[in-house]
């Protein structure tokens, strides 16, 4: 079970996200595993940025039933997803930057692969600027049973470390907790920046 802490420090993690400007026009969602049943999710259309904790709402995570009745985020069938694969992931973050959104469109094939960057140590289980970290990379869809599905199905052949990108949509990354999800989400960031550079430098 999930305690107030935990819960309190996702929204914290939420108003930093909004500072980034990685949840722009209330876009964006983020959940809490509550027990091995239940997730907390925010709420349909609230800016990230100044949610509260009235602002997540409890979720089944086999049926993603809502026992309140309220909107959680359009997303939701992803969260559960995440929390049905990965008994490990406590807290999901799922954001929309630039860097994400754009490096997502700018690589054509279906993972992007990062490698030589220090910060790369910022996600576990990496000990190595050698080692290669592998983001899978979605095609984006409206309909998110299907994506679910998709998802799903790739992941049952080659397990997701650390999160996954839609494209032209963003990143959706996790953790076993919501400083480990933090530290995930601000690490991927900062490689998607310095790989999108790299590639526009290149391409010069």
């Amino acid at each position: 079970m999930t305690d107030d802490t935990q819960l309190m420090q996702l929204v914290a993690a939420c108003h930093w996200i909004g500072s980034k400007g990685w949840a722009p026009a209330t876009g964006g969602n983020m959940s809490l595993r509550q027990d091995d049943q239940h997730c907390l999710l925010s709420e349909s259309g609230k800016d990230k940025g100044t949610l509260s904790a009235e602002d997540f709402i409890q979720v089944q995570i086999a049926t993603n039933h809502v026992p309140s009745g309220r909107k959680p985020s359009a997303e939701t069938g992803l969260h559960t997803l995440i929390y049905r694969l990965y008994p490990e992931a406590g807290a999901i973050l799922h954001t929309h930057s630039v860097n994400a959104t754009v490096l997502s469109r700018v690589v054509k094939h279906a993972a992007i692969v990062l490698q030589g960057y220090e910060m790369q140590k910022t996600l576990r289980g990496q000990h190595s600027h050698l080692d290669a970290v592998t983001i899978p990379l979605f095609d984006n869809h409206q309909d998110m049973d299907a994506l679910a599905q998709r998802i799903a199905f790739f992941a049952s052949k080659t397990p997701i470390n650390w999160g996954f990108l839609l494209r032209g949509h963003g990143l959706t990354c996790w953790g076993r907790d919501v400083s480990e999800a933090r530290r995930h989400l601000e690490g991927l960031e900062f490689l998607f920046q310095c790989e999108l550079q790299r590639r526009q430098r290149e391409a010069l």
